[in-house]
């Protein structure tokens, strides 16, 4: 049998699983086999011996744990992700916390709660009515009384055993457990924050930046070295940054459909206009990298395979852009079909098989749910 030698970042958690899911049932514990701290100097150093390409903790470890909790990202960390990615929105009092939407209904206990019944309420979200509980209506104190759940437990069954114990982060204690965990790795554990429908909560009268900068510039992370990376779907927001922020910018595109801000100003480009030759060279003007959707970079066939790779990649890199696509998730719900194990959604497929495909066309990193097999093929491909 072939001896498999697994990356350091790999190392804890492959070490003690068990102790890695005990110290996730209560967001503070820690294993006890762990590596001693690192000084900051030798947190660099380290860094500097890794490889370049990104592992991104999608919304933490979200295919183990209900996404954006503390919990998810510290497995993600301690799986070997480089980076860890808080999707950001904001409180009444402007307080920045990690939910994957303004409308809190589907990853919080908060419908549970009959103080809060009179909150739900029908709004537009970049043009579409969505209803339910909104983190805008709430203060910090009271969004602090909820509880993280499960987003997609039809999918994801197991995730729901850790239902109701988590509360829902703020980016400053991501940001300090990024620092806690570098420290006891060993490795720097970045953040990719993402502003959410930045256009939205500017009409709520609650822009994301302002806050997002202060942050970044109170922890001493706004600096051309510092391991972050700030990400958004629109345009003029990440524009705005460039004038404030030293740390890359990453421009999101979607397969289909464009900005909100270009919907706003009736501006007709799309994400197309975007991803073409053309378009990646703006994007160059003010971003580094590009976020794309995976089947940007290879679309699915007619039976909804994987087909053939695009320009996509080379002409980003031609424009001086890294490329980092999401989600890859191990479900064969979120699988093409011929790395499908089975015609059950919720059960596991070849991931391995999808992410080699893509690093083969060229992507420098990937945003992917299970860190632990993205960090497993990367180590097999070496």
């Amino acid at each position: 049998m072939k001896r498999t030698v697994l990356p350091r970042r790999f190392v804890p958690v492959a070490a003690s699983a068990l102790a890695v899911a005990a110290a996730f049932l209560v967001p503070s514990a820690v294993p006890s086999a762990v590596p001693a701290p690192a000084t900051d100097a030798a947190v660099q150093s380290a860094d500097k011996h890794r490889d370049d390409f990104v592992i991104v903790g999608h919304r933490g470890a979200s295919g183990y744990r209900p996404e954006h909790t503390l919990a998810s990202y510290e497995l993600a960390a301690r799986m070997g992700a480089d980076y860890i990615e808080p999707d950001l929105v904001t409180t009444k009092d402007r307080v920045l916390v990690a939910r994957h939407e303004p409308e809190i209904g589907g990853t919080t206990d908060v419908a549970a709660h009959p103080e809060f019944a009179a909150r739900k309420k029908t709004k537009q979200l970049d043009g579409v009515a969505v209803t339910g509980w909104f983190a805008e209506d709430f203060t910090f104190a009271e969004l602090r009384t909820l509880r993280a759940k499960e987003r997609i437990p039809a999918v994801r069954q197991h995730n729901t055993v850790f239902d109701g114990h988590y509360q829902v982060p703020t980016l400053q204690e991501v940001i300090d457990l990024s620092r806690r965990l570098s420290r006891e790795l060993g490795r720097p554990i970045g953040i990719y924050p993402e502003t959410k429908h930045p256009t939205y909560f500017q009409q709520q009268g609650l822009a994301l930046e302002p806050q997002l900068v202060t942050t970044l510039n109170r922890n001493g992370l706004n600096r051309s070295d510092a391991k972050v990376f700030v990400q958004s779907f629109e345009v003029s927001n990440l524009k705005a940054l460039r004038k404030q922020l030293r740390v890359p910018l990453v421009q999101l595109t979607g397969s289909s459909g464009a900005p909100y801000d270009f919907v706003v100003a009736g501006d007709p480009r799309t994400y197309a206009d975007i991803v073409s030759p053309a378009g990646l060279r703006e994007v160059a003007t003010y971003a580094k990298g590009l976020g794309p959707s995976k089947d940007q970079v290879i679309p699915l066939d007619a039976t909804g395979s994987l087909g053939q790779p695009t320009a996509l990649v080379a002409n980003a890199h031609r424009a001086g852009l890294v490329v980092h696509p999401y989600t890859f998730r191990v479900e064969n719900n979120f699988l093409p079909a011929n790395f499908d194990s089975s015609t059950v959604a919720a059960d596991s497929g070849n991931l391995f098989g999808e992410i080699a495909a893509y690093r083969q066309a060229g992507i420098d990193g990937l945003f992917t749910d299970n860190t632990d097999i993205a960090v497993a093929e990367e180590t097999e491909a070496r």
